[in-house]
């Protein structure tokens, strides 16, 4: 039975894998049809790829509304609020287009036509110190062009991510992320990886405004109360790091403004846990501001503020249980 039990594992795999393939291949020729193809022909795909995507996406349809209406159902109207989440998943469409369109970009002056960038002189303050920087980034507009602007930028660059369930897909966008510059460490690394790209005086990408399962704390996001990764706050405990917040915006003609704000100071009063509490609502305030000034630009389909207090505590203990098993 054990045998047979193996060998039916392996076929299931062996099948999940030539599906994913399957699927990868069309990925791979329609990266090179936007290659080719007139930016603006893109864009125009981009824009009835977001109408559809909002009339069949039901799940990333639903979750935006609920997300919209939870932080602004008393400011606007429920028709302002359909729009809004209509023009955020849109934006997540057209963004992903973009980056499609110009994933083999290396050449700096092509790429800084499409990405205009103001404040640099905060992070090259804060750089030049040689302590590290933590660029504190939002899920806004085209994240990815965030990513990888501070590398362009001449900036030694790395950005812990979470790893893909898709391999190939994995593997592509590492690659995109790895020919302008950037080195990838994922979630699932040692911390210590991260500690030592700030020792060594580099920056480092941080998103800390979704919901994930690693270590965080109950505190103020755009008004409700969520709970955010504790990341950045221990980097900054643990370094001696400066932390400057950015943000990727599209602009009106199309194309995008990449934000470098001023560095936000940290807390070290030597009360490390409350240290942590209060950089980290600081952090959410900016990250707050941030969306507040282009709300539609925001991934409002995250389930940012599915985690309670009481499901963080049966997660916690489900996973105590299953370690005893082991």
């Amino acid at each position: 039975m054990r045998i047979f039990s193996k060998y039916k594992y392996q076929i299931k795999t062996v099948r999940r894998k030539t599906v994913l393939l399957l699927l990868f291949l069309p990925l791979l020729l329609t990266i090179f049809i936007f290659r080719i193809l007139p930016i603006k022909w893109v864009r125009r795909f981009a824009d009835f790829g977001g109408r559809m995507f909002y009339k069949f996406g039901k799940n990333s349809r639903n979750r935006a509304l609920h997300n919209l209406k939870l932080i602004y159902g008393n400011e606007v109207t429920d028709i302002q609020l359909t729009e809004m989440a209509k023009a955020s998943l849109t934006e997540s469409v057209k963004s992903f287009f973009d980056y499609m369109a110009y994933s083999h970009v290396k050449d700096k002056k092509k790429y800084f036509r499409l990405v205009k960038v103001t404040g640099e002189e905060h992070l090259k303050a804060a750089y030049q110190r040689g302590k590290g920087v933590i660029c504190l980034v939002p899920h806004m507009s085209s994240w990815e062009f965030a990513a990888i602007t501070p590398p362009m930028l001449g900036y030694s660059t790395s950005a812990a991510s979470k790893a893909m369930k898709m391999e190939l897909l994995e593997w592509l966008m590492v690659k995109f992320r790895t020919r302008r510059g950037m080195k990838n460490i994922t979630r699932e690394g040692s911390y210590q990886a991260l500690t030592e790209v700030l020792k060594r005086g580099e920056c480092l990408i941080i998103m800390t405004d979704q919901d994930t399962r690693v270590k965080g704390v109950f505190v103020d996001f755009l008004g409700k109360v969520a709970y955010t990764p504790l990341g950045a706050s221990r980097l900054l405990a643990d370094t001696d790091a400066a932390l400057v917040p950015m943000a990727m915006t599209r602009r009106e003609d199309g194309d995008y403004l990449f934000t470098i704000y001023p560095e936000l100071p940290a807390t070290k009063t030597g009360d490390q846990a409350q240290d942590l509490m209060t950089n980290t609502i600081n952090q959410n305030k900016i990250l707050g501001e941030m969306i507040r000034k282009n709300p539609t630009q925001w991934v409002w389909m995250h389930q940012r503020w599915k985690t309670t207090p009481e499901s963080l505590d049966r997660y916690l203990k489900a996973r105590a249980l299953e370690k005893m098993k082991k």
